[in-house]
């Protein structure tokens, strides 16, 4: 019974961003299909950050009308619409529709915001759930949330989305001279995108099955019995611990959880005694929210707006594989720190400073498309799909440092954190959209056909 619970625990966490992660890595083929093109990941970036009404709503429900909004129901309810956008967009994806004269996929952009608004939701309502459950499946259910990320990278990869080559194509000509009009035959180099070996569809349909697999799950944990002592759990070594549920009791009704419930304040015995809490001064929770703030800007808003302009001129098998790899990146590394947790400040600056640095050339190679370095080189291609990887992978882990120190402190830390994770994430993708959208800063061209000096 313990193993079919954790299976389904890690189900349930599966289903919480794993539509999002499925567009991400799908973009390679969508580009080629959709009218948006190049400006398709500025478009997928902003509406992720509008559908953070979803979050706001639950929240702002929970601290003013507690235990009005059922978790339960509000869970079935979310992903239940997963579930259905998922479906609706195996069917839909490629239909497009005209806006002053313009094509726009637009099916494909409203169900990408339900699709957002349920992972975004997820955030707030699953986790709370969780914690009703015996506490050793909290850690299950974040690995589930890593695969979330990982499962779509490795369909994408068999996939094989988006890959291309260049071929000579012939046209006929006519070429006038005088009063004399004669026909030609030239050949011009084109991009031909090799079939995938499997469809949109049927990409889509997976994503699909895993969204039902995880209502499925949630179900099945919904007939558990719940645990309401929980007041405080190791979810890492190193005397890391979870503080959440004695900060809601004192804070009064701001989570569901804390109705009806006995919630012991004080250890009861000598193995329940408390790890000491490492202390932090103000000025260095500043330097950790301000760096959060930071990370978040550039990992959800900033880069993904401009990665089909980094990686593009380097042709579609590049992107291919600079956007499935960096999206599995980023749940090894939460991986990897649920193992080996830090919470030294210096090492947070310096992969900060890192991942800035992979950033920075990601962006310097979308400012130079068209014609970035190393275009023609085969050292050009790995540079740039490792500077994705790495900053993919540098950030995330750092992400989930600061989220280790910050839970070892209080429920309102971790508030803090989201809030600022959030604002980032809005800033950078109203910084770049005007960039990208309406100022067309970054230029995109066909790789087959570019003229580059040499």
């Amino acid at each position: 019974m313990a193993l079919l619970t954790h299976l389904l625990a890690c189900a349930f966490g599966m289903g919480s961003w794993v539509a999002i992660n499925g567009l991400w890595v799908e973009l390679p083929l969508l580009v080629t299909v959709l009218p948006e093109q190049w400006y398709l990941p500025s478009y997928i970036t902003i509406i992720i950050q509008m559908a953070n009404v979803g979050p706001l709503f639950v929240t702002l429900m929970n601290r003013f009308r507690p235990g009005l909004l059922k978790e339960v129901a509000v869970i079935y309810v979310i992903v239940s619409v997963g579930v259905l956008a998922c479906l609706l967009l195996a069917f839909l994806w490629n239909h497009t529709s005209l806006i002053a004269g313009t094509s726009h996929s637009i099916p494909f952009l409203i169900l990408t915001f339900f699709l957002a608004l349920v992972d975004c939701t997820s955030s707030v309502t699953f986790l709370p759930f969780m914690m009703q459950l015996q506490p050793q499946y909290t850690s299950t259910f974040f690995i589930g949330e890593g695969l979330s990320g990982l499962i779509p990278s490795l369909i994408a990869l068999g996939q094989g989305s988006g890959i291309s080559s260049c071929t000579n194509v012939s046209y006929e000509v006519n070429i006038t001279t005088g009063n004399e009009t004669t026909e030609s035959t030239i050949l011009k180099l084109e991009t031909t995108y090799l079939p995938p070996n499997f469809s949109t569809l049927i990409f889509f349909l997976l994503m699909t099955a895993m969204m039902l697999t995880c209502l499925l799950a949630f179900f099945f944990l919904t007939q558990q019995p719940k645990v309401w002592e929980l007041s405080q759990q190791h979810l890492f070594p190193s005397n890391i611990v979870l503080n959440s549920f004695d900060q809601i009791l004192d804070e009064g009704a701001d989570s569901q959880l804390s109705r009806g419930c006995s919630w012991p304040k004080d250890p009861k015995g000598p193995g329940d005694i408390l790890p000491q809490k490492v202390s932090y001064s103000l000025t260095q929770l500043t330097l950790i929210y301000l760096l959060v703030g930071w990370v978040s800007a550039l990992t959800n808003g900033v880069l993904p707006s401009v990665q089909s302009y980094s990686c593009l001129p380097y042709g579609h098998t590049t992107y291919h594989l600079a956007a499935t790899l960096s999206s599995m990146a980023n749940p090894l590394a939460c991986i990897v720190a649920m193992f080996l947790p830090s919470r030294s400040l210096t090492l947070m600056v310096i992969l900060t400073v890192a991942g800035t640095g992979f950033g920075a050339y990601n962006m310097a190679i979308a400012v130079m498309s068209p014609c970035p370095l190393l275009q023609q080189s085969q050292w050009g291609d790995a540079i740039i799909v490792l500077s994705w990887v790495l900053f993919t992978g540098t950030l995330s882990y750092m992400k989930v440092m600061a989220g280790v120190i910050l839970r070892s402190r209080s429920r309102s830390a971790l508030v803090w954190y989201g809030v600022l994770e959030q604002l980032g994430s809005l800033l950078g993708a109203l910084l770049m959209f005007p960039l990208v959208n309406v100022y067309g800063f970054f230029k995109s061209a066909d790789y087959c056909s570019l003229q580059c000096p040499a």
